[in-house]
C-alpha cells in the first residue's frame, strides 16, 4: 500500500511538472544577416532558444560559403522557440519590421544578395495570416515612406548554421562589425521595446 502511495506521488508530480512546461512555439525570420537578427531576438523576454541558419533554398544541407554565393536560393534566417504566454506572434513580427528595412529587395545595408532578403516563413495559417494582415496594413499607411518588399513563405527544411554563427555577438561583441552594424540594432530595440526585453 505504502509502494503504490509512494508511485502514485511520484507520476502526480511528473504529470504535473509537465503540466507546467511553457508550450513553445516556432518562428522563423530573415532580415539580412543573421547574426544581427539572432542578436535582435535573443534580447526578447518569451524567446527561449535562437539558432543562426539557412532556409528556402534548393540545395540540401548548404554551406556558409555556398549560401554566401547567391546561388542556393536560401536566406539567412534565424529559427526561434518563443512562449506565446509571454510574447505573442503579433509582436514578434513587430519587433522584425521595426528593427530592419522591409523595403529594400535583397538587401540591408552593406549586405546584398537574396541570401539577405526580408522574409517570414510561417510554420501554421494564423502565422501566414497574421504577417499578411500586418504586411498589408504597413503598406496602407505607407509606414516606410515605400513599399514593403518582404516575401511571405511557407516554412520549409531549415538547415542549421556552423557553430562559429551562433551565439555570434555575444561571443563577438567588440568586433568592428558588430559594433558598427549590430550595436546599433540593439539600441533601437532597447528604445522602441524596451518593455519586452530580459532583463
Amino acid at each position: 500500500m505504502k509502494k503504490l502511495l509512494i508511485m502514485s506521488l511520484i507520476l502526480f508530480s511528473l504529470l504535473n511538472a509537465d503540466a507546467q512546461k511553457p508550450k513553445l512555439e516556432t518562428a522563423t525570420f530573415g532580415m539580412g544577416c543573421f547574426w544581427c537578427t539572432e542578436a535582435v531576438f535573443q534580447r526578447l523576454n518569451g524567446v527561449t532558444n535562437v539558432r543562426s541558419g539557412y532556409e528556402g533554398g534548393q540545395v540540401p544541407n548548404p554551406t556558409y560559403d555556398e549560401v554566401c554565393t547567391g546561388t542556393t536560393g536560401h536566406a539567412e534566417v534565424i529559427e526561434m522557440q518563443y512562449d506565446p504566454a509571454k510574447i505573442s506572434y503579433e509582436e514578434l513580427l513587430e519587433v522584425f519590421w521595426k528593427t530592419h528595412d522591409p523595403t529594400t529587395l535583397n538587401r540591408q545595408g552593406a549586405d546584398v544578395g537574396t541570401q539577405y532578403r526580408s522574409v517570414v516563413f510561417y510554420h501554421n495559417e494564423q502565422q501566414k495570416a497574421l504577417a499578411e494582415k500586418y504586411k498589408a496594413l504597413l503598406n496602407k499607411e505607407n509606414a516606410f515612406g515605400k513599399p514593403v518588399v518582404t516575401t511571405i513563405e511557407k516554412a520549409e527544411p531549415f538547415y542549421v548554421a556552423e557553430n562559429y554563427h551562433q551565439d555570434y555577438y555575444r561571443r563577438n561583441g567588440e568586433q568592428p562589425y558588430c559594433r558598427l552594424v549590430i550595436l546599433p540594432k540593439l539600441e533601437k530595440l532597447e528604445k522602441l521595446f524596451k518593455s519586452k526585453l530580459k532583463h
